[in-house]
């Protein structure tokens, strides 16, 4: 019996011309760049389009962008198999896609989703903006192993797990200069890659901890409801039914590690057999792939 899951992608997934095809050819989809212009006050269909890549890139327009765009894809998903939407009965996303997965579940509404989202985008961005930060990439070290690369850096400033997204594949982040040395270190403990990421600063750690009270605020302002499916949160890998709950952890998944491959075991366990990513890129399968090469996932559009 096939079980399926929705899976929507983070930041980082954005590039130029993104969401254009859906805009030109699928009304609903235009409908919610043109509502996000109105929210937002300026044109993001525009950026998305046609950038420049610099302020598609930047946190305050890239965590929009990608929650309009998946959710434009998601429309086409219900125009061509309406059946596949029907038949979800779990849904998760990274980092910033988990706001996009609790649009899809009913939990907030579209208006309300992206404000949050926006104002979630500003918050990051002036806490990346007041500390020197970044984020750096380890392919092929395990999680004792980052752990301690980490230590080792700390003389240099705070370095902290963010992202645990999949078996060889775990994302630290810090200060600057700890993310210097972290890549000569992992060099030197025999990591595949140890590679800088394009980010404005140390997002998923204490770093972030200024954008808390700014997010808190702004979810304190929408209407929150109970998920008509389970969303599988990023902070601790469970679903959460109630509101005031959901905007705890959302709270927390600013300043706490994104336990993603964690999240996926948990939907395998429960019997979810047949993925879907929805929105721009192919990051999700290329994870789930590392994690159960057997099970299948389909990318929409």
């Amino acid at each position: 019996m096939e079980k399926i899951a929705f899976l929507f992608p983070g930041q980082g997934a954005q590039t130029v011309g993104m969401g254009r095809n859906l805009y030109d050819h699928l009304p609903a989809a235009r409908r919610l760049f043109d509502r996000a212009a109105e929210t937002l006050g300026y044109n993001l269909a525009d950026v998305c389009f046609n950038g420049p890549e610099g302020r598609l890139n930047s946190t305050e327009v890239s965590q929009p962008a990608i929650f309009v765009t998946s959710l434009a894809a998601l429309e086409l998903l219900k125009q061509d198999h309406p059946e596949v939407v029907e038949r979800c009965e779990a849904a998760a996303g990274l980092s910033l896609g988990e706001y996009t997965a609790l649009v899809f579940a009913g939990a907030l509404s579209f208006d309300d989703g992206l404000r949050v989202v926006q104002r979630r985008g500003q918050a990051m961005q002036a806490a990346a903006d007041a500390v020197p930060s970044g984020m750096v990439s380890i392919l092929g070290l395990e999680r004792d192993q980052v752990r301690q690369l980490c230590q080792q850096a700390s003389a240099a400033g705070r370095l902290e797990i963010a992202n645990l997204l999949c078996p060889g594949n775990i994302v630290v982040s810090g200060h600057r200069a700890a993310c210097e040395q972290a890549v000569p270190l992992a060099q030197e403990m025999g990591a595949m890659k140890a590679i800088p990421l394009a980010v404005a600063g140390a997002f998923h750690t204490e770093i972030m901890r200024p954008a808390e009270g700014p997010l808190a605020h702004a979810l304190a302002e929408v209407a929150l409801n109970s998920p008509r499916i389970p969303v599988i949160s990023n902070v601790d890998a469970q679903p959460h039914r109630e509101p005031d709950d959901i905007r705890r952890t959302l709270v927390r998944q600013v300043l706490s590690p994104v336990l993603w491959e964690e999240s996926v075991r948990r939907l395998l366990a429960d019997g979810f057999n047949h993925f879907y990513e929805i929105g721009p890129g192919r990051v999700l399968k290329g994870l789930l792939k590392r994690i159960d090469r057997k099970t299948p996932c389909d990318t929409v559009p």
